[in-house]
């Protein structure tokens, strides 16, 4: 009984905490520092946009008056109503709904066909052309020389030059290969024993097995292509086949588009071009802002794949 009540009082006792957990004053100061350091870079990176949103919810009167500091005041939704009712904005979120489906299946098809050959050991031209997919990501012929190629194949002012001018990046061609190659051999081995063709092996067996570096990838091509403006706002000169980056450019560059939208809609409320570009701002950065916490984590794969194998 003695024994008993022995180990349980020394069950009871509280444990010591251990000397080593404890941090001394330089990291506690280091880790002060990081936090605070991060804080601030938070801080300087949402306040654009937080300001930007206040901004456009704001009457015209107290952002002439410089009183939005960051939090909006008098709230109207007068500056999005004018560009709710402007039908070349809807016109150009379809176009942009198009490029970024189809340009990322597209782009996704040819990255695939592209990494899998490069993944092969058994292909004696692997090497010289991974060299090759690699030299584009250090040189490249210039911008005037790519215009004058597109020119030249008459492929100006149509939907088909936005859909195949950025269709495959080298980068994701690299990541998708060294992917495929970590992929044990002996099943396409065996699936060779089968009777089983290469394009077989690739779209029914590497492309299941491989399923997460799609995703990634795709992810990467369609927020890419989502955003791109500048080849566009080369390429197209038909207002009809504008993507909505395109769009968004113009207004922000053209204080008149502002002056143009307001004249469009008489409500008898008086405004000024820059609440409606601010409002172009967020309708147009809205859909990639409400996807994005919900594909982050597609995002960190993606950089953790393009690990190089130890």
């Amino acid at each position: 009984m003695e024994t008993k009540k022995i180990f349980s009082k020394d069950l009871r006792r509280p444990r010591r905490k251990t000397t080593h957990n404890k941090l001394n004053l330089g990291d506690r100061l280091f880790s002060y520092f990081c936090n605070g350091f991060i804080g601030l870079v938070c801080i300087l990176t949402l306040y654009p946009f937080i300001y930007v949103i206040s901004a456009s919810l704001s009457p015209a009167t107290s952002i002439m008056r410089n009183e939005v500091i960051l939090f909006p005041k008098d709230i109207t939704l007068y500056a999005y109503e004018v560009v709710v009712q402007y039908k070349g904005l809807w016109i150009a979120y379809a176009n942009t709904v198009f490029y970024t489906v189809c340009g990322t299946l597209i782009s996704l098809l040819l990255t695939v066909l592209a990494a899998y050959p490069l993944s092969r050991k058994r292909w004696k031209a692997r090497k010289i052309c991974s060299f090759f997919v690699v030299f584009t990501m250090w040189f490249s012929g210039g911008m005037i020389p790519f215009f004058l190629v597109i020119r030249d194949l008459d492929l100006l002012n149509t939907r088909f030059v936005i859909l195949i001018y950025n269709a495959i990046a080298a980068f994701y061609v690299i990541i998708m290969r060294t992917y495929f190659e970590r992929i044990p051999q002996e099943i396409e081995e065996s699936a060779k024993l089968d009777g089983a063709s290469d394009l077989t092996i690739l779209f029914r067996i590497m492309l299941p097995l491989s399923l997460p570096v799609v995703a990634a990838i795709g992810l990467y091509y369609a927020v890419g292509k989502w955003n791109s403006y500048f080849w566009e706002m080369i390429f197209i000169s038909d207002e009809g086949k504008m993507p909505v980056q395109v769009l968004l450019q113009r207004i922000l560059l053209a204080s008149q588009m502002g002056q143009e939208l307001v004249k469009s809609l008489n409500k008898g409320e008086r405004t000024i071009p820059i609440t409606i570009q601010y409002a172009c701002i967020i309708v147009t950065s809205l859909p990639i802002i409400v996807l994005y916490p919900f594909v982050q984590k597609y995002f960190v794969k993606g950089v953790m794949l393009g690990g190089v194998k130890g």
